[in-house]
This record gives structure tokens, sequence and C-alpha cells, in this order.
């Protein structure tokens, strides 16, 4: 019998940060999102002291100061290489893998792979824990959407961190105290539909007439009752390259001059070409915006954004950064306090194009080559160990980050001591 195992992270910013600072064990850390703004993963004992998800930071100061709470920073980089560690240690331990977020992976397993599923998982969960340091929560069932739910009790109800949800009196029992809310994919929106249809647990959308569903709401719901019933409708995927690729972040206070938002929009526009050859795609233009920030409506407001086609597709960051920076220099506006600016790479196509005009002098092969040896260099040696002049060097416009601890797997000089 062919089976769907979600494979999720634990709390997984917070274990990150436990990995190379065990003191940090039992204890409640929370971590935040960008400018140090709202908190966005939170431990089992922060979450005891009822800190909630999403909530800013400020708000929250006096119950991090009395129970002494550990505050970090969000370190993208390394968690992003974090995530490829245990994406990769699935590989090796898996058949078939859709990476399905940072933390979340699902796994197809059938009879001829797998004998006992359970012991099985339960055996995964212990090696990526030993190779990583990241613990794990593993939902068994025969579909994706029931996989789900399955992760969620293993998450929460159970010692060993696996759950197999695939008997049916097992899965009603949990889906007839389920909110509909809760389930994969369902929205507040669609869930209030849902409830003036009579629809307000897992379990009644499970027994209701799919086609009926269909006709009042979408096809997305009649196969999610179809997935509730164990029947699969969604297969693993494989990753597809991005349509677009954008790249952008608020900067760490307000800036009124060009030259540090020009550094910055240097920044995102080298990081978004780097994904893009990552991925094997060129870029057939750009789009490049700006604007000031429109919570504070007191101060003047300016927000602005152009689209430039390029003559061919290239994922040469010269060629790009250039476009890009130009197009910047007619969007600004003296006087504003800017909040944010970023870039687009629009209309991807596979690296492999090769079309050209009778006017082109644009020499690919010499761009490609050019672009593949400043990669190697920068993943064998560290991100941005090259770098364009154009990033800056005191980079006044970057986020604040005041909490941010080490990136231990990804740069040299912040490498764990041990003395």
């Amino acid at each position: 019998m062919k089976k769907f195992i979600l494979a999720d992270c634990n709390n997984f910013y917070v274990s990150c940060e436990r990995v190379f600072n065990p003191l940090l064990d039992k204890k409640p850390v929370v971590v935040l999102s960008n400018n140090d703004g709202c908190i966005v993963s939170r431990s089992d004992e922060a979450k005891k002291l009822g800190i909630p998800m999403g909530a800013p930071l400020y708000q929250q100061k006096d119950v991090i100061e009395k129970n002494k709470v550990s505050v970090f920073s969000s370190n993208y980089q390394f968690y992003g290489d974090m995530s490829d560690r245990v994406m990769e240690s699935l590989e090796m331990l898996t058949p078939k893998l859709e990476i399905y977020s940072i933390d979340e992976a699902f796994i197809k397993t059938d009879s001829v792979s797998f004998g006992d599923v359970f012991k099985d998982v339960i055996n995964i969960r212990k090696k990526i824990i030993k190779w990583t340091g990241i613990p794990m929560s593993f939902g068994i069932a025969p579909t994706k959407t029931l996989s789900k739910i399955a992760n969620h009790i293993a998450k929460k109800r159970t010692s060993e961190g696996v759950f197999d949800i695939s008997e049916n009196s097992v899965a009603d029992d949990i889906m007839k105290k389920l909110p509909v809310e809760e389930l994969w994919g369902i929205s507040n929106k669609w869930g209030e539909r849902l409830r003036h249809m009579g629809i307000s647990t897992a379990l009644q959308l499970k027994n209701s007439d799919a086609k009926f569903i269909r006709r009042h709401t979408s096809v997305v719901l009649e196969r999610m009752i179809y997935e509730l019933r164990g029947i699969s409708c969604l297969n693993i995927e494989s990753i597809k390259p991005k349509k677009n690729i954008m790249s952008s972040k608020s900067f760490g206070a307000p800036i009124g001059d060009i030259e540090p938002i020009l550094e910055a929009l240097s920044s995102y526009t080298a990081r978004a070409c780097e994904k893009l050859r990552k991925q094997n795609s060129k870029a057939g233009g750009i789009y490049v915006f700006i604007r000031t920030n429109p919570f504070q409506q007191k101060k003047p407001q300016h927000k602005n954004g152009y689209a430039l086609n390029f003559d061919l597709p290239t994922s040469d960051t010269r060629s790009i950064l250039h476009e890009a920076r130009k197009l910047m220099r007619g969007l600004y506006k003296k006087g504003y306090k800017y909040h944010k600016c970023g870039i687009i790479l629009l209309d991807l196509v596979p690296d492999s194009y090769k079309q050209t005009h009778f006017f082109s002098t644009n020499d690919s092969d010499e761009q490609n080559n050019f672009m593949k040896i400043v990669d190697r260099i920068n993943n064998s040696m560290g991100p941005q160990t090259l770098f364009y002049l154009s990033q800056g060097i005191e980079k006044e416009w970057k986020m604040r980050s005041k909490n941010r601890s080490n990136r231990y797997t990804t740069k040299w000089s912040e490498l764990l001591e041990v003395n």
C-alpha cells in the first residue's frame, strides 16, 4: 500500500539555534522576523508562557524579561544551510521526496521500498537528529492531506514524534474534533463558507457530497474530500523552476539618500541572480521598485516601479546590476524617507536558451563561464567571498539584527570555537 509521510522540523529556527548552543535546550527561546519586528519561531517553553506567533516584540517585552526568554534575530543564511542538510539527509534515506518548504518535505513510499513503515520512519528520525541535530515529526497516511493531520498529532501528542493515521477509525476519531479551518489549504474565509453549509469539522467535510461542494466552492475542496477519505489526489511533485524571482527587504532605518538605496538594490540583485543561476534559468527582464513606509501616513509618501525587457535573456549579474541601478536612479525622488526597495526577475527561460539576433554582441558563453567561477568560489569559500563593489562595504541600509547568532556553517570567521 502506497503511503505519504510528511516530515516536518520542530520549531525549526529555534532548533537551528540550539544545535550550536545546547545551553538553550529546555529554555524558552524566540526568533524574530526581519528588522527584529515580530516573533516568527518559538520553543515549546515559550509557547507555554503564552507568547503568540507573529506578535510584535515590543508587546511581549515584559513576559520575555520576566521569564528570561532568549531572543534571536533571524539568521536566514544559517537556517537555509541547515535546511539543505536536513533535506539532503532525507534524500539519502527515502526513495521519493518533495521539498515543500524550508522545514517540510513529503515522502512517498510503498511496500517494496519500506517494510514496516512506522519502524523505518522512527529510524529515519533518529538518523536526522544524529546527523543534523534537528528534531522532526513525521505523519504517515494514505494521502498528503491526511499526512498533514497525522504530523500535527505526532508533534503534539506522541513521545516518538511519529504518528500513523492510516486506519479509518483512528482518522475519523481525530477528524470529528478537528475544526475545518485547521485543514491544510483551508483559509478562514473558506472555513466560514463551509460553516454556512453546516460543515464545521474535518469529519463533516469528509462525509459531505463531493459534487455539491465542488459546485458551490471549487475543485480544490472536492479533491480535499477525496483525500480525507483516503483517496490520493495529490502526488509527489518535482521542484519546478520559479517563473519569477523577487529579492526585497525593508531597510534597517528610513533612508533619504540615493547611494545607500543603490547599494541595497545591488545586494538584492546579486542575491536574485544567484537564485536564478541555481535553478538554471535566465531572465528576460526586470522590475525594480521603491517605496516609503505606508504605515507612517503622517509622513510624505512615495512609491514607484518600472519594468524593463532585455534584448536577450541573461543570468549575468553584471548586466542586470547595470540596468537595475539605472532604473532606480529614475525612480528615486529626493525629499522622501524610503523604507524598502527590491527587484523582480521576469520572464525566466532555461539557461539552454540560445536564440539571438543579427545585432547581438552578447557573448553568453564568456558571461556564463565568468558567473560559474564567481558562484563556485562563493559556494566553497562562503557567501560574498567575491562581491560587487556597488553592494557597498559599510551597508548602513542593512536590516536590524542586534541578536543574530553566528553563521556557524557558512562563514569561516564565525565558525564555532571550542576551548
